[in-house]
């Protein structure tokens, strides 16, 4: 069984699972003109519940017959395979030093979903290293021909540098605050190392905040 955090697998019908969707809609007009195949999600600090948020909106964008991939790319503290109990002995560095799993990723579905998770596999000792190779490109190329949206769980983005590394290459990134926990500079800093490496920022979304307003897109 999932984690309880993954609210939209345990409870699809509470008030919070409907803001996830709420937000998967609100995304989805955020692209009308710019259609997203690639979404990174990423927090101006390790407090903001990111991983969480992660996996739930995956959930909520995999709500229906859509192929979407979720990859755990947090290789400091990596999560999603603890948050849906799934083995994390090859995943996403798998795919950097194996050709086979280039060819063949170690996908693992969620059962009653179309969505199929890529854990973050065993963490390199210099991630930053990995994600600024040249493999790379081929990396999400071959994952990006395997889903309609592949969406990326990144460390902070002011804490290291992995997540700007990433949020180059994608099609959009979606910041994660936490109400009454994340500091207005630290999001200012966030925003500005986003638009240093020219990454498309299309919204932030709130949590911590009033059950009606747990998530909100802007």
């Amino acid at each position: 069984m999932p984690s309880n955090a993954i609210i939209t697998l345990t409870d699809p019908r509470s008030t919070a699972a409907e803001a996830y969707r709420t937000l998967r809609t609100n995304i989805e007009f955020s692209s009308v003109d710019e259609p997203l195949r690639t979404l990174l999600v990423t927090s101006s600090a390790p407090s903001d519940d990111k991983s969480a948020i992660v996996a739930n909106l995956a959930v909520a964008l995999a709500d229906g017959e859509r192929r979407i991939i979720l990859v755990d790319a947090d290789l400091r503290r990596p999560a999603q395979h603890t948050l849906f109990e799934l083995s994390n002995e090859r995943g996403f560095t798998s795919l950097f030093k194996d050709d086979s799993a280039l060819n063949a990723p170690p996908l693992q579905p969620v059962p009653n979903t179309t969505l199929q998770v890529l854990t973050s596999g065993p963490l390199p000792p210099i991630p930053s290293q990995l994600l600024a190779s040249k493999k790379i490109s081929d990396v999400l190329a071959r994952l990006s021909e395997m889903a309609e949206m592949v969406i990326f769980d990144a460390p902070p983005i002011i804490t290291v540098n992995d997540a700007s590394l990433l949020a180059s290459k994608v099609d959009g990134v979606l910041l994660a605050v936490r109400a009454g926990g994340t500091k207005r500079e630290h999001v200012k800093a966030a925003k500005d190392r986003l638009e240093k490496v020219n990454a498309r920022l299309i919204g932030a979304v709130l949590t911590n905040a009033h059950t009606d307003l747990a998530l909100q897109y802007s």
